[in-house]
């Protein structure tokens, strides 16, 4: 290790020396790596939150290839006097209909309007739009317009509400797929677009713009609006906390430039490696802000430390809490910076390390976008560390930083609390324990429940326009059925008309559901309408060939775009039943679909392999299965902390005891969690493995000063605890509140999923610097008590100690020293 010792002590005087080049060096290189975000692309497609190999989106694809496309756009028409059906409401209903046939890719619209009714003509039947613009001043026309739509399975709560009062129109499109950004852009853009023409035209009507596509173009302009505003934001939260708390304008100027270069990196290596910035990722500058404002607030701190040693040669005499430095250059600057250097280089790259490794363990989660947020962020960790080491000094170098002497007040206010902490270890753990076990027992309180739609809060229009769908229409929760029958031409098949009848019979039943559209109404309406209208003749066909023969003649009377593809399969082998529900839990829609195929099994024979698929049951599953990936995930970087903890501090003793005090605040976190909300989405699964290497930052600094005060100047381990609270309590204080207010602005995101993962993740890092305080310290004095010596790695020589150490300073020199 001693080469390592010489270059802790030589780094910091080679910077200063190459001052210069280094400036340069670091300037070319993020402007080399800046040009990536040229190639960054952002995802405007649902599908980017599941892996390809996913189980419920090959369902999803398989059921598109078979009947086309969901994508689709809804517009929800709200009349003020909520009557759907007046004369002003049909026709700006029939008016939006025929328009959003020039919505681009649309390939069907369907509205009460062009809804394609049968009736008997003789022994024939006629199929025609259910409303005739020509006669809607018509008040009996009116009339039998609302009872026929009201009647009609396919209508009632789905596109005209069950008080008549709202309707809806509903346009699936075929996009091509090949620029799924562009293509959902230009479709939205058009929509609102036709929708401000609509209240133009027909003031006192209004229109809401809901859909899958409209869905997806949300989570881009979400992602957009996060990083004009919360990244902007956050910088300029953090150079305010700054400047109050280190009392310096060129202090932060020069960590702000440092912070800015490492965020410029993290995003420009991700476009060069083909990262795509989707929501989740959009977050990732504020993290890469955080984690490197307390890469330079440790060295900047320790600077300041020094300075004060070097102006005042007696403040140990005064129990003030200067660093000395070592080295001596004839500039005090300088001597404080290649001290700093040193004192930090190792805690600085383990920090950064355990960081890293809590990002990268996001690469196991069954989100993508996640994966790449913990990509980006790994790179601006990276970054965040050369440039603290490298760029941050020389730029200090260049600044006349001067110490204050106010600052000495903070270390005292440390000291104070040390003190308390050594006399009182024995009740702070007993405390602690007792906390500790009181919000463990809470963890069980939460409840894995994504509301998928509730992923932008009311501050989005597609929110308010969902909820008000959901409210006043229909639900926006959906899932799809494929019932396969014997083969092909087989569904006209009674005994399978049978089955399926029975299962959307099922499927009304269940207090979950908002409607069912099954293929089955339409032969109860076919039948009806070829025996002369009459109701009680409004049941399946008798026999296979009259069923085939009423089929073939109705999609015959069908005109373009409004076919049967979407619903039954070209071999006529299997029909698509689709259900729309309302809002629920992600538990709540896994245990529905459950249900209904135990259904299937026990009663229905005759429909063969069952599929069931949509966008609400692809979520659903996600949480559940992104929980089970972060469990390994979090394991494997838990083994990859403790390794570098144990490797870097060169004791198993220390390295495990510092695992306590980080493992404990993801699990305060979860139990207030409990105990205050008690749902966990698919993001919040994922702030234990995340947190894990960045809560490792405070340990890391505060195991780095008090191991230093151990082996080089040979205190106890009470005096070393005293010594790591007043050199590095007070930069520890800095950036935990730091980084609690970068996640606190994180948690300002419109995006549900970032909302929560950033109050999360400011809670417990804010526990994690309550843990370092009140928790570390008492576990190393009772695991150090009666140990003169740690006990070290066997591959690590032993350090001679001094019993006869001094009260204890904050001074980190060697005994004899001068």
């Amino acid at each position: 290790m001693k080469a390592l010792d010489e270059f802790e002590s030589r780094l910091g005087g080679w910077v200063i020396r190459w001052r210069g080049p280094v400036i340069a060096a670091s300037l070319v290189l993020a402007v080399a790596a800046t040009w990536g975000t040229l190639f960054l692309e952002f995802s405007a497609d649902h599908r980017v939150y599941f892996s390809k190999n996913n189980p419920e989106l090959l369902a999803y694809e398989t059921m598109e290839d078979t009947y086309g496309k969901s994508d689709n756009v809804f517009f929800t028409i709200v009349p003020e006097d909520r009557d759907a059906t007046s004369a002003r409401a049909l026709e700006a209903t029939a008016w939006l209909t025929g328009q959003s046939w020039q919505i681009p890719f649309a390939s069907r619209v369907d509205s009460i309007t062009n809804y394609q009714h049968t009736t008997a003509l003789g022994d024939d039947i006629l199929v025609r739009e259910l409303v005739d613009e020509t006669s809607i001043g018509d008040a009996d026309e009116r009339s039998r317009i609302r009872a026929t739509a009201l009647g009609e399975p396919r209508l009632a709560g789905r596109l005209l509400a069950l008080d008549g009062g709202v309707s809806g129109i509903n346009v699936n499109l075929q996009m091509p797929g090949e620029d799924q950004m562009r293509e959902g852009a230009h479709v939205t853009e058009y929509a609102r677009g036709l929708m401000d023409r609509f209240r133009e035209r027909f003031p006192g009507i209004d229109v809401r713009l809901t859909g899958l596509v409209t869905f997806n173009q949300t989570f881009m302009e979400v992602s957009v609006g996060d990083l004009k505003t919360l990244v902007p934001a956050s910088f300029a939260a953090m150079t305010l906390m700054l400047v109050l708390l280190t009392r310096g304008f060129l202090g932060t100027f020069a960590i702000m430039v440092v912070v800015t270069l490492s965020v410029m990196t993290a995003v420009g290596l991700g476009g060069w490696v083909g990262l795509p910035m989707s929501s989740p990722a959009a977050i990732a500058p504020i993290v890469v802000l955080t984690v490197a404002i307390a890469n330079c607030v440790h060295i900047f701190s320790t600077l300041v430390h020094c300075l004060q040693g070097a102006a005042s040669r007696t403040a140990a005499d005064r129990g003030g809490g200067p660093l000395i430095p070592r080295t001596r250059t004839g500039n005090p600057g300088h001597d404080a910076i290649i001290e700093s250097i040193r004192v930090n280089l190792q805690p600085v790259f383990l920090s950064g390390l355990t960081t890293a490794f809590g990002f990268l363990s996001l690469n196991l989660s069954e989100v993508p976008p996640f994966r790449q947020l913990g990509t980006f962020v790994a790179f601006g960790v990276g970054a965040a560390f050369v440039y603290s080491v490298t760029l941050l000094p020389a730029l200090l170098s260049l600044l006349p930083i001067r110490a204050r002497e106010s600052r000495l007040g903070h270390d005292t206010l440390m000291a104070m609390l040390g003190e308390f902490v050594v006399r009182r270890r024995r009740a702070l753990l007993w405390g602690a324990g007792l906390v500790v076990a009181g919000l463990v027992a809470s963890i069980p309180r939460n409840e894995l429940n994504d509301v998928f739609l509730h992923y932008f809060d009311e501050r989005v229009e597609f929110r308010r326009a969902a909820d008000f769908t959901i409210e006043n229409l229909t639900g926006l929760y959906t899932m799809e059925y494929s019932l396969q029958s014997a083969g092909p031409g087989a569904i006209s098949d009674p005994a399978y008309l049978a089955d399926v009848d029975a299962f959307a019979e099922w499927y009304k039943e269940q207090s979950e559901t908002v409607h069912v559209s099954a293929i089955t109404d339409i032969f109860r309406q076919l039948n009806m309408s070829m025996n002369g209208d009459d109701p009680a003749e409004y049941r399946l066909p008798a026999n296979r060939e009259l069923a085939a023969q009423y089929l073939l003649l109705y999609e015959m009377s069908l005109p373009y775009g409004l076919d049967l593809n979407n619903e039954i399969d070209v071999d006529k082998s299997a029909t698509r039943m689709r259900v729309a529900m309302q809002t629920l839990s992600s538990n709540e829609i896994i245990a529905l679909d459950r249900r209904a195929k135990h259904w299937l099994g026990e009663n229905a024979p005759n429909i063969v392999r069952p599929e069931s698929s949509g966008t609400t049951l692809m979520f659903a599953h996600l949480g559940r299965r992104n929980i089970i990936a972060m469990l390994v995930g979090t394991t494997l970087a838990l083994v990859g902390i403790s390794f570098a903890l144990i490797f870097a501090l060169r004791s198993w003793r220390l390295g495990l005891t510092s695992l306590v005090p980080n493992l404990i605040p993801g699990a305060l976190g979860f139990g207030i969690w409990g105990l205050t909300v008690g749902e966990v989405g698919v993001s919040l699964s994922m702030v234990t493995a995340m947190t894990l290497g960045i809560v490792v930052d405070d340990s890391v600094h505060f195991l780095s000063r008090y191991q230093r005060a151990r082996r080089e100047i040979g205190y106890r381990s009470p005096d070393a605890v005293r010594v790591a609270f007043r050199t590095v309590g007070r930069a520890l204080l800095t950036t935990s509140l730091v980084l609690v207010a970068g996640f606190i602005v994180v948690s300002l995101s419109s995006f549900e999923l970032n909302a929560g993962m950033g109050k999360l993740t400011a809670l417990v890092i804010a526990l994690a610097l309550v843990a370092d305080f009140l928790l570390l310290p008492p576990l190393l004095m009772w695991f150090d008590a009666g140990i003169d010596t740690d006990r070290t790695l066997p591959s690590f020589r032993r350090r001679r100690r001094r019993r006869d150490a001094p009260p204890p300073i904050t001074t980190l020199r060697r005994p004899g020293q001068d």
